[in-house]
Parts: structure tokens; C-alpha cells; sequence
């Protein structure tokens, strides 16, 4: 049997993901020692989690962007969220490295909502609908804990008086070849799509145009978004701005087995909103690397690289190295079950998730002062 294509871009993510070949077929660069180092020292000593296990592992001019902040230049970040339904975890690991960024950086903060972009791509959606998850993703936002003062949450429908002028300056020196080659578009790719990128480009611009001062900006996110941020940077010195930044983040992988965590399939997907006994259900049926039975496990051990429950507490759920490390040596060495391991993440993921719908509460009296208006 074939194994499955791998394929990833900024609409679909399956198959087997090599990073170190999206590295070198994206055309960016790895984060390298230096530049952890010198972000640790910016931000007082304290390598992020994130940083630390690797979750980001990309970039295009991270490291230029740390020199201009030390420099004293005034850096704006960049990240969004297509609603098309309800946030998951993958959708909410580049936030949360986000927020990091922004308290470091002391950073202005535009996150883009593309209600629009959801709708030309999604053939039964329509406007209200992306309207509603609009609403709904705005509030796992804020309960990130962004600062309200410093961070604007801009609905691509409602706020495209801000974003028309400078997706035209964009747009008009981008050729249709040019998409084609970069996004794959075909014939029958509907015109919407097509002029969609110009208007993704425009927040990396924005904090230029409405303050007349020169900013950099950089965007952290998933790196199946690159696409996007190839053809800003590429026409950010013919209209006037400075070329864009970004930092990219591995997928958070789904429940089931390889791949990334997908709204497609649920169950291999924890949403924010999810309640305690769907927490316990999807991880108790999630893949692991444990052997057929207990006898076996304790005579062969597991294999923690491939276990989808590791892999959570690795990435986001078990912050401490040296527990970390004492879980991954039991797991070798066949002294813990998966039964356990599934057990100790459905805890650490539902008191997560408890939190988080109490902030997700409180967002709905801020939600005025993070919309752009």
C-alpha cells in the first residue's frame, strides 16, 4: 500500500510532515542556538516552552527582528484565525506563543479574522455563519490574555475600509502567474480567492499606514501559512513597507495517529469548549506507542516518539523538563502504562480547558474593546 501524499498548504495539511524537508522546500530557515540565546536574554532569562521543545522551529528574519527591538525600533505582531468553526488546540498553540511575544517585545498586537476567506473557500458557508464563528473565535482570543490595550482584533468584513486601499497597492504588482504558482490556483479557483492574498497581506502593512511611522512586523503561526508571507514580503519594498517577519510553529498533532490536529475529525481534535467527558473519551481512544498488552508493555517498553499523548504533554501540558524526561524513561522502560499516561494528560487538559472556559466568560464583556472599530 502507497502511503498517503503528503501535502501541505495554507487550505490542507495530511500525510507523514518531514519539517526538515518543509524547511527546505518553503525556503526558510531553522531557529538556530544563537538566535534561542538571544531571545532568552531578551526576555530575562526564560527560554519559552514552546521555543524550548522545538514546537517553533522555523523562520524568515526572526533573527533581524530581535536585533531591531534591542536597537530600540518598534516591532507590531501579526497573527489570525480563519472562522469557520470553533478553535481547537492546534488553532490555539500559536496564540499562546503569541502572547509570549507581545509581553517581551511590549508589541502591538493585529489579529485578523478572515470571515471572508472562510466563505469564498468553503462552498456551503455563508456570510452569517462565518459571522457567528467570528463572535465565537473572538472570545477564545481575548481569554488567550492579550492586552487590551495593545491588541485589535480586525473582522475582514466589517473593517475592510481599513484594508482596501493597501490590498490594492498590494494586488496590483502581484501578477496572476505569480498566485498560480505560489497557491496552486486552477481555472475554476473562483476570483475571490484569488484576490483573497492581497487582502491577508495587509495587517503586516497596517500599523505603517495608520501611524506614518516605521514599524516591523512579525507573525507567528503554523507554517502552512508561508505561502502568504512569500508574496507579502516580496511586494512589501515596491509599496512602500518594510518586509514582514515571521516565526512558524510544527502542527499540533491529532489524537488518532500522524498528522495534524483537524476540524475534519473530531474525534481526533480537543476543542476549547469541549466538556470534561468528551476530554476523557477522545484521549482514551487516542493513539499511543504502547504494545498490544500490559505483559508486553512491561517486557518491551513503549515507544514515546510516535505516542500522540507524549506528544501532548512534550509540547504543551508538562512544563517541567525533569518530569518530563522521568515520564519518557517509565515509558521506555515498560513502568508505566498507557492507561496512566492517558489518565495523568485527561487531568492536566481538563483543568486547561476549566480555566480557560472562566477567561472565555469574562471575554464576552471585553469583546468591544479588542474589536477594531
Amino acid at each position: 500500500m502507497n502511503e498517503e501524499e503528503t501535502v501541505v498548504t495554507p487550505w490542507e495539511v495530511k500525510g507523514k510532515l518531514d519539517y526538515v524537508k518543509l524547511i527546505e522546500e518553503f525556503g526558510t530557515k531553522p531557529l538556530t542556538k544563537e538566535i534561542i540565546d538571544k531571545l532568552k536574554s531578551i526576555s530575562g532569562g526564560q527560554h519559552h516552552l514552546m521555543i524550548r521543545r522545538k514546537l517553533f522551529f522555523s523562520h524568515r528574519d526572526f533573527d533581524l527582528i530581535l536585533n531591531l527591538y534591542e536597537e530600540g525600533e518598534k516591532i507590531v505582531l501579526y497573527t489570525g484565525r480563519g472562522p469557520s468553526g470553533p478553535v481547537h488546540l492546534g488553532h490555539y498553540v500559536p496564540w499562546i506563543f503569541t502572547k509570549y511575544l507581545q509581553d517581551v517585545l511590549h508589541a502591538k498586537l493585529y489579529f485578523q479574522m478572515t470571515d471572508d476567506e472562510k466563505f469564498l473557500f468553503h462552498r456551503n458557508l455563508t456570510l452569517k455563519e462565518t459571522k457567528k464563528y467570528t463572535i465565537d473565535n473572538a472570545l477564545d482570543v481575548i481569554a488567550a490574555g492579550f492586552d487590551p490595550k495593545k491588541t485589535k482584533i480586525i473582522v475582514d468584513s466589517e473593517n475592510i475600509s481599513y484594508l482596501y486601499k493597501i490590498a490594492l497597492k498590494v494586488a496590483k504588482n502581484i501578477t496572476f502567474s505569480t498566485m498560480k504558482a505560489v497557491f496552486g490556483f486552477k481555472a475554476s479557483t473562483n476570483i475571490g480567492l484569488i484576490f483573497y492574498p492581497a487582502i491577508q497581506a495587509v495587517p503586516a502593512f497596517l500599523e505603517m499606514e495608520l501611524t506614518g511611522e516605521r514599524t516591523y512586523t512579525l507573525i507567528p503561526c503554523a507554517i502552512d501559512q508561508d505561502p502568504y508571507w512569500r508574496i507579502t514580503r516580496d511586494v512589501a519594498a515596491k509599496i512602500g513597507y518594510t518586509k514582514p517577519a515571521s516565526i512558524y510553529n510544527k502542527f499540533f498533532p491529532g489524537l488518532l495517529a500522524e498528522g495534524k490536529m483537524s476540524s475534519s475529525i473530531p474525534e481526533s481534535t480537543i476543542y476549547m469548549t469541549d466538556r470534561d467527558e468528551d476530554v476523557k473519551m477522545k484521549i482514551m481512544n487516542a493513539f499511543t506507542g504502547g504494545q498490544p498488552t500490559i505483559r508486553e508493555q512491561r517486557e518491551k517498553g513503549g515507544n514515546p516518539e510516535i505516542c500522540t499523548v507524549f506528544q501532548y504533554l512534550y509540547f504543551l501540558f508538562e512544563p517541567r523538563d525533569d518530569k518530563i524526561r522521568e515520564r519518557e524513561k517509565a515509558c521506555r522502560k515498560g513502568e508505566i502504562l498507557c492507561g496512566e499516561c492517558k489518565q495523568y494528560l485527561i487531568d492536566k487538559i481538563i483543568k486547561f480547558l476549566g480555566e480557560h472556559r472562566k477567561k472565555r466568560k469574562r471575554a464576552e464583556s471585553l469583546l468591544d474593546k479588542f474589536l477594531m472599530k
